[in-house]
């Protein structure tokens, strides 16, 4: 049971968030003591260089290089003085973006932890809606106009798909019903790309449609169609090996998603939250008050 837990991708990305939140924490008590102390490592100089690289794809001379240390020198003093000023205190842009920096931890947390094949063949057969290669359908359609016709439109159809039935199918179906503008043959088609052209409801009874002879009508907003279906493939479910980068993206996407709730939470603990107006406080800080007193 233990090993089992150990296993859990949760248990190490929040083992490894209050590692990384506690190097953040050393790392902001070293600035805080030796604010009037700005150091520029050669590890710091080296990462000047290499994004000026990346940027010119050439690196920087000398004197570039010196004015990218001294470019980074005035923030530092200016943004030390300005924390020494208080500028930071109740501006909402500069706490949106501190907040985001910490949200950014537990996307860094997130991206720690790769997935086993295992973890992806079960994020896989858990969300089968996600992965699922839709059905596709080839099919001719006969176009009668409801606007043209009016109401013998029914007894046109009838007719006409007597005629198709009769004319085989190796007939010029251009020769029959009226002009359409969106064609008559239509191959390896989606639902959702036959309820683009056609509507939803039309899609869907087509899809509902088997057998390879004339059939219909199948209305449309544009009017009534006669079918016939050519070739029609089920949905199914791909395997893991065809869609992987997908499945992975979207497994991390959830970790993400649990890791920065969890660590909200473990954050949201250590501060006692007051709620003055009582019309605001939830249900569960309600019970909470209430147990309290």
């Amino acid at each position: 049971m233990l090993k089992k837990w150990l296993r859990e991708p949760l248990v190490h990305f929040l083992f490894i968030g209050g590692l990384l939140f506690l190097v953040y924490s050393l790392q902001n008590d070293g600035f805080s003591d030796q604010s009037k102390r700005i150091v520029f490592t050669k590890a710091d100089i080296n990462r000047l260089s290499m994004m000026w690289q990346k940027q010119r794809q050439r690196p920087p001379t000398q004197a570039e290089l010196k004015g990218l240390i001294e470019q980074q020198i005035r923030e530092q003093v200016m943004y030390r003085e300005a924390l020494a000023m208080g500028l930071d205190k109740n501006d909402s842009i500069v706490r949106r973006r501190l907040a985001q920096k910490v949200e950014f931890i537990s996307a860094d947390i997130a991206g720690l932890v790769e997935p086993a094949e295992a973890d992806l063949a079960n994020y896989l057969a858990a969300h089968p809606d996600m992965f699922e290669i839709p059905a596709r359908i080839s099919f001719v359609q006969v176009y009668l106009s409801t606007d043209k016709r009016g109401a013998r439109t029914p007894e046109d159809a009838t007719r006409l798909l007597a005629t198709l039935e009769k004319a085989g199918p190796n007939a010029d179906n251009t020769e029959f019903g009226d002009r359409f503008m969106l064609g008559q043959q239509h191959e390896n088609v989606t639902e959702f790309e036959v309820a683009r052209l056609f509507g939803k409801a039309f899609a869907h009874e087509l899809f509902t449609l088997s057998g390879s002879n004339w059939q219909g009508p199948v209305v449309s907003g544009y009017g009534q169609h006669l079918v016939r279906i050519d070739n029609k493939t089920a949905a199914r479910q791909p395997e893991l090996k065809t869609v992987q980068d997908k499945v992975r993206d979207e497994w991390m996407n959830q970790q993400r998603r649990t890791v920065d709730k969890a660590f909200y939470q473990s954050l949201r603990q250590r501060y006692e939250i007051v709620i003055e107006d009582p019309m605001l406080i939830t249900p569960v800080q309600k019970e909470t008050t209430a147990s309290a007193g």
